[in-house]
């Protein structure tokens, strides 16, 4: 295997002690079977480790060559990386003999040194060929993505994924700029963002929305999280743990949902003669929704915005199983 150099850039795991707690690590589940879905830099996996007994397993998943790199760095039997996206969790675990999953986390989003490496191109704060992708080896750059797209979909995308109420007017700016010159680096695209946005949200770069809307869309990450969450859920053992990390109210609302949908059992009318032992049970117990802490914050600012749902699967009541079987 070719390895991929990994550049020094400082990495803070938001939520870093929050989400390994959430997994109650103790007593028997210490020798469980975990999935980290997004390593990243290894912030929560390393912690992980240090709580595990010496028959358990970690199992970390995450799509970006550095961070592979990184955790091919981390000599432990118990642990395995998997270059490729958790919404793959499923077929990935069996195919390393696991069937089901005591504990699951979820870091959404992009992680610092991804976006501190101007060479990526997440961020316009510093000037930088315009790629987006996590996963440099697979897709369109975001580059290539502005050459081809009609003014329709990318007006859809900035509107949609960066809830944006300009979208219009940048996607129709976009369209006008490659008309002269291509646009492939990440200071071009702030500025005509910024030539765009007439009004800026205090405190914030006009290209911000439009920004997070591309990278979602090049990397498919509420597709991902969709698929994903069914792949965590069909993974996840009775009584184990699941905790993600949402950075933005698109994702968060659709964990809240998917969580929902499991938690809340639609009832028949209760003027139907059916025993309370055979009324449809709740699969889901939520546990605990946390933000970071102000000192958290204060330390890391792109914690702001960052929200925990952590929910319990629960047994299958017995009566349940017994008419299943």
């Amino acid at each position: 295997m070719t390895t991929t150099s990994v550049p020094e850039f400082q990495h803070r795991t938001v939520l870093l002690d929050e989400a390994v707690d959430a997994l109650a690590l103790d007593g028997a589940r210490a020798g469980g079977v975990y999935v980290d879905g997004t390593f990243g830099r290894g912030g929560h996996s390393r912690l992980i480790l240090s709580k595990l007994g010496a028959n358990a397993r970690l199992i970390a998943f995450d799509k970006d060559l550095q961070a592979i790199a990184t955790a091919e760095q981390i000599a432990d039997p118990r642990f395995t990386i998997v270059h490729d996206s958790f919404a793959t969790m499923h077929a990935a675990l069996v195919e390393r003999g696991v069937g089901q999953a005591d504990g699951i986390l979820l870091d959404l989003g992009i992680s610092s040194p991804q976006v501190d490496d101007a060479a990526r191109g997440f961020s316009f704060r510093n000037d930088g060929p315009l790629d987006m992708r996590m996963d440099t080896t697979r897709g369109m750059s975001a580059a290539e993505w502005l050459a081809t797209e009609t003014e329709q979909t990318l007006e859809k995308v900035i509107k949609e994924y960066g809830e944006e109420r300009f979208a219009f007017q940048i996607a129709k700016a976009i369209v006008a700029r490659r008309a002269v010159e291509p646009i492939s680096s990440t200071r071009q695209l702030a500025g005509i963002v910024a030539g765009a946005v007439k009004t800026r949200e205090k405190g914030k770069d006009p290209a911000t929305r439009t920004f997070q809307a591309i990278r979602i869309f090049i990397n498919k990450e509420l597709e991902d999280l969709e698929i994903g969450l069914t792949q965590a859920w069909n993974s996840l053992a009775p009584g184990g743990i699941i905790a993600i990390i949402s950075f933005h109210s698109l994702e968060d609302r659709m964990v809240k949902r998917f969580f929902a949908s499991k938690a809340n059992v639609e009832q028949p009318d209760r003027r139907l003669p059916i025993r309370a032992v055979d009324l449809p049970q709740p699969e889901l117990k939520l546990l605990a929704k946390i933000k970071p802490s102000d000192a958290e914050v204060d330390a890391n600012p792109r914690a702001r915005s960052a929200v925990m749902r952590v929910a319990r699967r629960l047994p299958i009541p017995a009566a349940s199983a017994k008419g299943a079987a």
